[in-house]
C-alpha cells in the first residue's frame, strides 16, 4: 500500500492564520518527518523525495537539517527517525497528564470488560491514538500504539469522531478523506458513510464490524473534552464477541462511564 503524500498547509487554518505568516520551509520539514511511518521506517533520499513530492536538492537539505538536529539518523544511504522524535509528542502527552491521570482511569474501566480501551482524537483526515490502557490483547500485539493512525471512514472510532465533531468538518472529511477497501465488507459509498455517521450521532455510539479488519468489530463513544477538541473512546474485539448483545450492552455502558470520567481530564 502506497503511503499518502504528506500535506503541506497552504490554506489559512482555523483561527484565520494568513499564509504570509506560515513558514513553508518548516512545513516541508514536518512533511519529511511524516514520510516515515509503519511501512516506511528506513528511506533513501530519492524515496523521501517521491513520498513528499519535493525535488531532490530540497529534500537533501531538509533531511540533513533533521539529521543535524537529531530527529533523523543516517546509516549509509538510509535514513530513519530517532527516539528524539518522541520529544515532539511529550509536551502534549505530559501537559494533558495522560500517563498520570487519563490512562489509570481508562485502565480501571478496562478491567470491567477485559479489553484494552483506546482514546483517539481527530487529526486532519485521520484518527490518532493518544492513549491505550488495559491488558495484553490482540490490539496491542498487532502494533497499534500511541501515535498510530487509523482511517476516519472505515473505523468505529473514526466515524465516532466525525459524528461528535463539527458538521462542516465531518462533511468535508466524508467527501475527501482516503477511502480504501480494507476488507470485502468495507463501505465504499460515501453517501452511505454520511448516513451512518448521522445515525451514530443520533445513537451516541458507533459499532463497525469487519470493515477495517476481517472478523474484527469495534465499539466507540464520544468524549466531551473540556478543551473543545473532539475525542472518542473505544475498543476492538472479535466480531463474535461484539455480536453478543449482552456483552455489547455491558461494554457500551462501561465506555460511557469511562468517557464521563475522562471528560473533566482532557
Amino acid at each position: 500500500m502506497t503511503a499518502p503524500r504528506p500535506e503541506i498547509p497552504r490554506e489559512p487554518v482555523a483561527g484565520s492564520i494568513a499564509e504570509k505568516d506560515i513558514s513553508l520551509t518548516f512545513a516541508k520539514g514536518m512533511a519529511v518527518l511524516k514520510a516515515f511511518d509503519a511501512e516506511h521506517t528506513r528511506l533513501t533520499l530519492p524515496q523521501i523525495a517521491r513520498l513528499t513530492g519535493f525535488d531532490r536538492a530540497a529534500t537533501r537539505r531538509l533531511v540533513l537539517t533533521l539529521v543535524h538536529l537529531g530527529y533523523v539518523r543516517q546509516q549509509d544511504r538510509l535514513f530513519s527517525l530517532t527516539p528524539r522524535i518522541l520529544v515532539l509528542a511529550g509536551g502534549f502527552l505530559q501537559g494533558r497528564q495522560f500517563g498520570k491521570t487519563i490512562q489509570p482511569v481508562m485502565r480501571a474501566f478496562s478491567l470491567r470488560i477485559g479489553e484494552t480501551l483506546s482514546l483517539a482524537m481527530l487529526d486532519g483526515q485521520e484518527a490518532v491514538y493518544v492513549a491505550h490502557a488495559g491488558g495484553e490483547t490482540e490490539r496491542a500485539r498487532i502494533g497499534f500504539t500511541i501515535g498510530s493512525r487509523v482511517p476516519l471512514l472505515s473505523t468505529a472510532i473514526g466515524r465516532m469522531l466525525l459524528a461528535a465533531g463539527d458538521a462542516t468538518t465531518a462533511a468535508e472529511a466524508i467527501r475527501t478523506a482516503p477511502l480504501e477497501p480494507h476488507t470485502q465488507a468495507t463501505t465504499l459509498d460515501r453517501d452511505a458513510i454520511a448516513a451512518r455517521v448521522r445515525q451514530i450521532a443520533a445513537a451516541g455510539h458507533a459499532l463497525v464490524d469487519g470493515e477495517f479488519e476481517p472478523n474484527v468489530a469495534a465499539l466507540a463513544v464520544p468524549v466531551a473534552a473540556g478543551s473543545g477538541e473532539v475525542a472518542a473512546l473505544g475498543f476492538s474485539a472479535t466480531s463474535q464477541r461484539l455480536g453478543d448483545a449482552a456483552f455489547t450492552q455491558e461494554a457500551l455502558a462501561t465506555l460511557k462511564d469511562c468517557a464521563g470520567a475522562l471528560a473533566g481530564l482532557l
